[in-house]
């Protein structure tokens, strides 16, 4: 089975949203023709969704300002502004994303104690979200990832991904994708590509 994986396209991560990316809301559209084409027969989308006051807001520690470099769990961490926040409007899917023909939420982020870019597990590698056993139960062959942000959530879910499904091929559909820094996104596609995930465009998607 071929799987689609739609990393948190949420109104947090577009214009307006609390941690916005430049351009971020240009991927639902990239999302929207990948969903309705018809070629997947799963559809996940991976959802922020932070407790309020979550460790990794700037707000949390003292003296700390949106993206300076703290710690949290024992390792390096980015302080967020807060974003993403439970049953928020910040939290919320991105209006014009086709939510309808979605077959599984996978929320992440939810222990205030640890940061979870990735879909698959938290920052500190230990707990997982069950992501990957979904996978493996629907017998997915083929993964494509995509969304926000490409320097951050995407790039981690991409890295586990192909760690954890050994079996499966992924796919990174780059045009679907914004990130926070354009040389930091440059650094992640090279750090997925190292890994062994296949960089490709919507295009080619809808043609395979």
């Amino acid at each position: 089975m071929k799987a689609l994986l739609l990393v948190d396209i949420q109104n947090g991560f577009c214009p307006g949203g609390n941690l916005a990316v430049e351009n971020g809301d240009a991927v639902v559209p990239v999302a929207n023709a990948l969903i309705e084409s018809g070629r997947y027969g799963l559809i996940i989308a991976s959802q922020d969704w932070h407790p309020e006051g979550h460790g990794s807001f700037a707000s949390r520690h003292e003296g700390k300002q949106p993206f300076d470099i703290g710690e949290l769990a024992g390792k390096p961490q980015v302080m967020w502004p807060d974003h993403c926040v439970q049953g928020t409007v910040d939290a919320a899917f991105h209006p014009d994303l086709k939510i309808d023909s979605i077959h599984h939420i996978q929320r992440k982020g939810e222990n205030p104690e640890i940061d979870s870019y990735s879909a698959f597990r938290d920052n500190d590698r230990s707990a997982v979200t069950g992501l990957d056993q979904l996978l493996k139960e629907k017998a997915v062959t083929e993964l494509d990832i995509m969304g926000l942000a490409t320097d951050f959530c995407v790039k981690f879910t991409a890295l586990d991904a192909i760690e954890m499904l050994p079996d499966v091929t992924v796919r990174l559909i780059e045009d679907g994708c914004r990130g926070i820094s354009e040389d930091s996104s440059r650094e992640a596609i090279k750090d997925i590509k190292a890994a062994g995930v296949e960089i490709t465009d919507s295009h080619a998607a809808l043609e395979s």
